[in-house]
């Protein structure tokens, strides 16, 4: 490392050298992040509880979820939300035989809502699936 004590014609020299200050300030900075408590603020929500027991619609063969141009889900043909389709999709992955899952989103379907539809089949693990009215995009492309 160069170090200079001022011009060759023995005036000093006038910069000040900051390189030390900013070290200072990097460990600061470090040192502050480090002992910043993490925060665990949690919030208790007591959700209702579900007064009817009955077992969800689930097909032991072949199960549908389509999306209508508005946007809604629906498993064989009831409108479901995305939690419950994802635990519909859970349930049938409990059954002996895994039933096959017919994805049908209609043509004038928004892309986002059949993408978050197919996000929540893939966590779900399934591995039967299938696409049902490929033949109605034929013209589009």
């Amino acid at each position: 490392m160069a170090m200079s004590a001022g011009r060759d014609d023995g005036e000093p020299m006038m910069e000040m050298n900051t390189t030390p200050l900013i070290d200072v300030m990097l460990v600061l900075l470090i040192m502050f992040i480090i002992t910043i408590p993490p925060q665990t603020h949690a919030v208790k929500v007591d959700l209702p509880q579900s007064q009817d027991s009955k077992p969800p619609p689930i097909l032991p063969d072949k199960n549908t979820v389509s999306i209508d141009p508005a946007g809604t889900v629906a498993w064989n043909g009831a409108p479901v939300d995305m939690v419950t389709l994802a635990q519909y999709l859970e349930a049938t992955k409990r059954l002996p035989t895994e039933p096959e899952l017919h994805f049908q989103p209609d043509p004038q379907a928004k892309y986002e809502k059949v993408d978050q539809t197919l996000a929540v089949v893939k966590r779900s693990g399934i591995t039967k699936l299938g696409f049902i009215g490929n033949e109605q995009y034929f013209r589009e492309f």
